[in-house]
């Protein structure tokens, strides 16, 4: 038999206690009911289980660049929710980017009650790619809107997946959306801000001029470099680092990323123009079934 849990002792699990204010009785909420609802609301954003331990104090502050990130993440959470601005971090694979990125998101719920999301970016589209064609009652807005409304957003490894013209239009409705109506999103990417959009691992390449620029305006753009910690370990010795950077080819490198730039577009004239015509909605590239993007 399994044994029934305890009721709360302070309201016997009505959610309501009982407080004097100025000698008056007032009834408040409960913190076993505050508890309940956070508790749901780290559940409902969704963050992977490989990352339900990433906090401030877990991560690793091993170089200059990381310590920034660090103090500019920490500034964010205790600031929410009057930002103006999302982060954007970037740098090589394993600096921490995506650690910062879901600390930020369980602080902000469980100090500010906020509704969050975690995608990865490669999964999102997926799960909107299998809307398609398959006979659900799923659409792409019982997907999106959620994404599009939460009061913060975590789009993980952006650019990771292959470009094409549906994506970056997938992508930039999504991101215009959450731009206009001010919602801040933290992104994390191991691209570079190279000024050639021919270049395939830069960020104008894979979402697209558009959308590039709109991410200049709505996120701090905050680079990373460091060792990459899922490669060498968590506070590896002297002779583990000479070995990381004597052999391993992330070393190489030396974590070094490009700072958001002036791109300059070296693409023939012709290859500019929008593959959408003029004055059509390109929600209806998506098969948009909804009314107003975020409604």
């Amino acid at each position: 038999m399994i044994a029934a849990s305890m009721a709360c002792p302070i309201c016997d699990d009505t959610g309501w206690k009982a407080i004097d204010v100025d000698g008056v009785r007032r009834m408040v909420r409960c913190d076993c009911w505050r508890s309940a609802i956070t508790s749901t609301l780290v559940d409902e954003a969704r963050i992977p289980a490989r990352y339900q331990n990433c906090t401030f104090d877990t991560f690793e502050t091993n170089h200059d660049s990381l310590r920034d990130a660090h103090r500019r993440a920490t500034d964010f959470a205790t600031r929410f929710p009057v930002v103006e601005r999302g982060l954007l971090f970037y740098g090589q694979p394993g600096v921490g980017k995506t650690h910062l990125a879901t600390a930020i998101l369980r602080a902000v719920i469980r100090t500010r009650g906020a509704r969050g999301r975690f995608y990865e970016t490669s999964e999102l589209l997926r799960l909107l790619r299998e809307t398609y064609g398959t006979g659900t009652r799923v659409n792409e807005m019982d997907i999106l809107r959620p994404v599009m409304e939460a009061d913060l957003l975590v789009l993980d490894d952006l650019g990771q997946e292959k470009t094409s013209d549906w994506v970056q239009e997938t992508l930039g409705l999504l991101i215009n959306t959450r731009y206009a109506s001010r919602r801040p999103t933290i992104i994390t990417t191991n691209l570079a801000d190279s000024p050639d959009v021919s270049d395939p691992n830069s960020i104008a390449f894979r979402v697209g001029l558009r959308t590039r620029s709109r991410l200049l305006e709505m996120c701090d753009w905050v680079p990373m470099s460091g060792y990459d910690v899922r490669e060498i370990g968590p506070h590896p010795t002297p002779d583990e680092l000479a070995r990381y950077h004597a052999k391993s080819p992330a070393a190489q490198t030396g974590g070094r990323t490009r700072p958001p730039s002036k791109v300059q577009d070296v693409r023939p004239r012709a290859q500019l123009k929008s593959r959408i015509p003029t004055g059509r909605d390109p929600r209806m590239e998506l098969k948009w079934t909804g009314g107003k993007a975020g409604t």
